[in-house]
């Protein structure tokens, strides 16, 4: 009987450790969950393609049929998405043609603190970068004063030509000044420092951001003409940071019919060759982005993303979450 009574105690005992344990582990585990999705600081990924989104106004080519027979799905323009739960603010980087899917979806899946956006920071005066400005107008939203952060000849331009005139004087948006490679402190937690980049500046100067938060630092360049014209070496610079969101509209030479040097950008071919003798850690930092509708890399999976991905570097993919 004595012997039952024991068998019977260590078994009881055995159970509980169980119990406890695995009540224990699914904590941890939701816990880690909870902080990798929804740290206090981050950057999320709201859209990659290029300027005019996927798919792209009569394309004919298969890239764009494969969205249309239901093979692919459409993507965004490229957009960064700036939040800061612990202060309830957020950011946008570029006012896409797509703002008001992107807004929403900031709105719905990371922050509603009753605003709008608490800004955004404009790279250039090319098509996918500004023009979702015109969701903030009366025909529109008719928002009252959202602080919109511009370089001295994107604010000029702005300010001089409509429509984009009537949102200042009509005080939908409210022009914020940027610097060179002067630092803006957003709050005690968060600095955005714009830099120049050299690109096809017919209306405006375009910059890169860097995006620096309490623990990490990202750099933003969704659009440049070549590695090589700009001033700064792109290795020594992904290197500074935990995140390089870099410029991918193109794959490849050839990739369209029309004559590609009217359009310059550094293919990804050409980026991965610069990097080729870099660390897989360095390498770990990129995260392609700005396809253009003909970029392989724009779909889920293809051979040519994959041996991309096979050397380390990354693409980005709407909904990423990146802590800072």
């Amino acid at each position: 009987m004595k012997t039952f009574q024991i068998l019977y105690l260590i078994l009881v005992i055995l159970l509980s450790s169980c119990i406890t344990s695995n009540s224990n582990d699914e904590d941890a585990f939701n816990s880690t969950l909870e902080n990798k999705v929804m740290p206090k600081r981050y950057i999320t990924v709201l859209g990659v393609a290029q300027d005019a989104g996927f798919p792209q106004i009569n394309c004919d080519k298969q890239c764009c049929n494969d969205y249309y027979a239901g093979i692919q799905e459409s993507k965004l323009v490229s957009c960064l998405g700036l939040v800061d739960r612990e202060n309830n603010q957020k950011w946008l980087f570029d006012a896409t043609p797509d703002i008001k899917h992107q807004i929403q979806f900031l709105k719905q899946n990371h922050l509603d603190n009753q605003s709008v956006v608490d800004g955004i920071f404009l790279t250039h005066a090319h098509i996918g970068h500004y023009t979702g400005l015109m969701e903030l107008g009366r025909e529109a939203l008719g928002a009252n004063k959202i602080p919109v952060y511009a370089m001295p000849k994107m604010k000029a331009f702005l300010k001089a030509n409509g429509p984009w005139s009537q949102l200042v004087s009509l005080q939908n948006i409210t022009l914020q000044s940027l610097k060179n490679d002067s630092v803006l402190k957003l709050n005690s937690s968060i600095k955005v420092t714009p830099f120049l980049v050299p690109h096809r500046d017919e209306f405006s100067e375009t910059v890169g951001y860097k995006i620096e938060g309490k623990y990490k630092l990202a750099l933003f360049i969704p659009d440049i003409d070549k590695w090589e014209k700009w001033q700064h070496d792109i290795i020594e610079e992904v290197k500074k940071v935990d995140y390089a969101f870099l410029d991918a509209t193109f794959f490849s030479n050839g990739e369209l019919e029309r004559d590609m040097t009217e359009i310059p950008h550094p293919f990804i071919t050409e980026t991965t060759t610069l990097f080729e003798n870099e660390s897989i850690e360095t390498k770990n930092k990129i995260h392609f982005i700005h396809f253009n509708h003909t970029n392989p890399a724009l779909k889920q999976s293809h051979h040519l993303k994959d041996s991309i991905s096979n050397l380390g570097f990354r693409f980005a993919t709407q909904g990423d979450n990146f802590e800072l």
